[in-house]
C-alpha cells in the first residue's frame, strides 16, 4: 500500500506543462488589481476627472451587470475551453486599462468600465477551469493553494506599489498606474498562454464538440447543487474579516480602527507567507477534500465563536489586541485549509463538458453571499454586535456538516485528490467492468452530465 501511495503522489504532484508560466501570469496580474483595488474609487476619480457619486453609481450598475454575464462565461468556457476565454478576458481588462484615462465623460466611464467588469467577474470562474483543464488529481490542489499565495502576496505589492508611487509623484500618477495596470494584464496574458492544458479526452477543450447539455444539467446534479450551498454559507464567512470586522471592532469593542489595519496585514502575510504549506501538509496527510474543507469551516466557527466570547466580556485594550490577533490568526487558518480543497473539490466534482456551467453556478453562491453580507451584518450588527458572529458561527458549522454528509454522493475523483489504493485494486478490468452498480458515484450524475 506505502508503495501505491507513493507512485500515486508523485504522479497527482507532477507539474502541468506551462505551471511556471501560468503562476507567475497569475502573480503579475494580482499586482495589477492591487494597484487600484483597495483605492478604487479614487483611483477612478483620478484618472478619468469625474466625481465620485457617479464613479461609484457606475461601478455599482456595472458590477451587476458583470454578475449577469457569469453564467455566458461559463457556457463560453464548454464550448471554446477555458484557456482561450481566459486570455480574451485578459485582452478585455488589458485594454479597459488602457482605455481608463479617455473616458473623461460619464458615457465613456460607463462603456469602459462595463467592458471591464465583465471581465473581472466572470475571471475567477475562467481560471478555476483553466486550472481543471490543465492538472488533474493533487496537482489541483497544489495550484489551488499556490493561485491563492500568489493573489495575496501580489496585491499586496500592487498596493505598497501605488502608496510609494503616489508617495513621490501625487495623484495625477493614477493615469500612470492605469497604464501599468494595462500592461500587467497584456503580460500575464502572454504568460498563461504558454500553458499546455492536458492530454486529449482529458480536458474541457477536448470535448468543446460534444452536445450541449446547459443549465438543465447543473439543476438536476443535486449533490453539486448542495456542494454549492455549503459553499453560499462558508463565503459568508470569507465576508467576515472585510465587511463585519471593521464594524465590530469600532461600534461594539470600541476598539481603535487601526486594529483593522493590522488584521488585514497579518491575514495577507499568512495567507501569502505559509499559504502553500499548510495545504501541501494538508495534501499529503491524505485527507479527503470534503472532509480537510469541513475542518476549514469548523476552524472559522471558532473564530467567530471567539469574537463572541470576546464581545461578551469585553477585556481590557491589551487583551482586546491579543485575542483579535489570535482569532484572526484561526481565522486564516480556516482560510489556509478550505481554500484549496474547497477549490479542487468544486472542479473535480463538475462534469469536465459542462465544468464552465458547473462552476459559473458555483461562483454566483459566492457573489450572492457577497452581495447580502453588508446588509445582513449591519442588520443584526444593529440589534446586538455578537448576533453576526453567532450566525457565522452557525452558517460554517451548517457548511461543515453538509460537506461531510455529501460525501459519499459526490464522485469519487472529487472527493480524493489521489485515488484510494484499496478501491484501485479491486477495480476490475474495463472489459469485465460492466454498468456500474446502483449508488455508486457515477450512477448520481445526470445522463446528460455523463455524457
Amino acid at each position: 500500500m506505502a508503495v501505491f501511495r507513493g507512485r500515486a503522489s508523485k504522479a497527482g504532484e507532477a507539474k502541468v506543462a506551462g505551471e511556471r508560466s501560468l503562476l507567475l501570469g497569475i502573480g503579475i496580474s494580482a499586482i495589477g488589481i492591487g494597484m487600484y483595488v483597495p483605492f478604487s474609487l479614487v483611483f477612478f476619480h483620478h484618472v478619468t476627472g469625474l466625481s465620485f457619486t457617479l464613479v461609484g453609481l457606475v461601478m455599482t450598475v456595472t458590477g451587476l451587470a458583470g454578475l449577469a454575464f457569469v453564467p455566458l462565461a461559463g457556457s463560453a468556457v464548454d464550448r471554446f475551453g477555458a484557456k482561450g476565454v481566459n486570455l480574451v478576458l485578459y485582452g478585455i481588462r488589458a485594454l479597459g486599462f488602457a482605455l481608463y484615462p479617455f473616458a473623461s465623460s460619464p458615457a465613456a466611464f460607463a462603456a469602459v468600465a462595463l467592458l471591464t467588469a465583465l471581465a473581472d467577474r466572470s475571471f475567477s470562474v475562467v481560471q478555476q477551469s483553466l486550472i481543471g483543464e490543465v492538472a488533474r488529481g493533487a496537482a489541483r490542489d497544489r495550484l489551488q493553494a499556490s493561485t491563492r499565495a500568489l493573489q495575496n502576496a501580489g496585491m499586496g505589492a500592487g498596493a505598497l506599489l501605488v502608496s510609494g508611487v503616489l508617495a513621490l509623484w501625487g495623484t495625477g500618477a493614477f493615469t500612470h498606474t492605469a497604464w501599468a495596470n494595462s500592461a500587467a494584464f497584456a503580460l500575464a496574458g502572454l504568460l498563461v498562454g504558454r500553458v499546455r492544458p492536458a492530454p486529449a479526452g482529458e480536458t474541457t477543450a477536448a470535448t468543446a464538440g460534444r452536445p450541449d447539455a446547459g443549465y438543465r444539467t447543473v439543476l438536476r446534479d443535486r449533490p453539486f447543487l448542495g456542494l454549492t450551498a455549503a459553499n453560499f454559507l462558508t463565503a459568508l464567512g470569507y465576508c467576515a474579516l472585510s465587511v463585519l470586522f471593521p464594524l465590530y471592532l469600532s461600534t461594539w469593542l470600541k476598539a481603535p480602527d487601526s486594529l483593522t489595519g493590522a488584521a488585514f496585514t497579518l491575514n495577507t502575510a499568512l495567507c501569502a507567507g505559509i499559504g502553500v504549506l499548510v495545504a501541501g501538509r494538508v495534501r499529503r496527510s491524505g485527507a479527503r477534500r470534503t472532509r480537510s474543507a469541513a475542518l476549514g469551516a469548523v476552524l472559522f466557527a471558532a473564530a467567530f465563536a471567539g469574537q463572541i466570547v470576546l464581545g461578551t466580556l469585553r477585556p481590557g485594550q491589551g487583551a482586546t489586541l491579543a485575542a483579535l490577533l489570535a482569532i484572526v490568526v484561526v481565522y486564516t487558518l480556516g482560510e489556509l485549509v478550505h481554500s484549496p480543497s474547497g477549490g479542487a473539490l468544486s472542479v473535480s466534482a463538475a462534469p469536465e463538458p459542462v465544468r464552465g456551467r458547473y462552476l459559473a453556478t458555483y461562483q454566483l453562491s459566492h457573489s450572492l453571499a457577497t452581495a447580502l453580507a453588508p446588509s445582513l451584518f449591519t442588520a443584526l450588527l444593529a440589534v446586538d454586535g455578537r448576533l453576526p458572529w453567532a450566525v457565522l458561527t452557525a452558517a460554517a458549522l451548517g457548511a461543515a456538516l453538509a460537506l461531510l454528509r455529501l460525501e459519499r454522493h459526490l464522485p469519487a475523483e472529487a472527493v480524493h485528490a489521489e485515488p484510494p489504493a484499496e478501491a484501485v485494486r479491486a477495480e476490475p478490468p474495463a472489459e469485465a467492468a460492466g454498468a456500474a452498480p446502483a449508488g455508486d458515484a457515477a450512477d448520481r450524475r445526470p445522463a446528460t452530465a455523463a455524457a
